[in-house]
């Protein structure tokens, strides 16, 4: 009570009041939602079925190339012995939640499309599309987890994304120890991944600040290293290579 009391005579820092997204906003979040869980089911059953396929010492196969269920007849143990029929039977049931899968991400990426071109032609997402990089999908994730909000600086933009740095420093000694990954976890990975694709459109490489060659080693720390580069990008970076093992290969961010 004596928080709020003191927010209303105007106190600064005293709390942060929550913006509740409306019906609508929330109900918008559920396309980029319900797609990146499909994607992620889509990149279970693949690695399920390499690896069935790779413990008969079977490789190369694609379960997403077009004629996967032409190439599974075909398909010939390590030793040269025809698959097992339950386990062929199983690959099948697989090729086949696959189909229902990617069936369904067309479905709910033509309802993103349509969203995109008539609820929201006038917001932001609709600018974003013009931009090199950035498809369909990163736009409608930065709109619906973000950018319908009002910031009022850049500063607040990167605190609900937990794209804010997060320096220590004992005495002399001064490092960076990353993104704080506070704030919207979706709104954050998709910043990261059309940061670096903008940038490295943008930029050449051997003045991106994506190369470690391109790094200020003029100005030196405390303890006589190079100096450290606590920009966003290069935090964004550094966050995109710690991600980069746990997202799946299923379906590109652009489409």
């Amino acid at each position: 009570m004596r928080a709020l009391l003191a927010y209303k005579r105007g106190e600064p820092r005293v709390c942060a009041m929550v913006r509740v997204p409306s019906v609508k906003e929330e109900d918008h979040r559920r396309i980029g939602r319900e797609r990146k869980v499909l994607v992620g089911e889509g990149t279970c059953h693949v690695n399920r079925i390499k690896g069935l396929l790779f413990a008969q010492g079977i490789t190369g196969y694609e379960p997403l190339g077009r004629d996967r269920r032409h190439r599974l007849e075909e398909l010939r143990t390590g030793d040269g012995r025809a698959m097992p029929e339950h386990l062929k039977g199983q690959i099948r049931r697989e090729l086949d939640r696959l189909q229902l899968l990617i069936a369904q991400i067309k479905e709910v990426q033509a309802e993103r499309d349509a969203l995109l071109a008539i609820e929201v032609a006038e917001t932001p997402a609709a600018t974003l599309l013009d931009l090199k990089g950035i498809g369909p999908e990163c736009a409608a994730i930065l709109y619906a987890e973000g950018l319908f909000r009002h910031f009022d600086n850049r500063r607040q933009v990167a605190a609900y994304a937990g794209l804010a740095p997060t320096p220590w420093q004992s005495g002399s000694v001064q490092h960076e120890q990353g993104v704080s990954k506070a704030g919207n976890l979706r709104l954050r990975t998709t910043m990261i991944g059309v940061g670096l694709a903008v940038a490295a459109q943008s930029t050449p490489y051997s003045a991106s600040p994506l190369v470690p060659g391109a790094w200020d080693q003029t100005s030196k720390s405390g303890r006589g290293g190079a100096k450290q580069d606590h920009s966003p990008l290069k935090m964004a970076s550094l966050e995109r290579h710690r991600q980069r093992n746990s997202l799946g290969p299923f379906m590109p961010c652009r489409r």
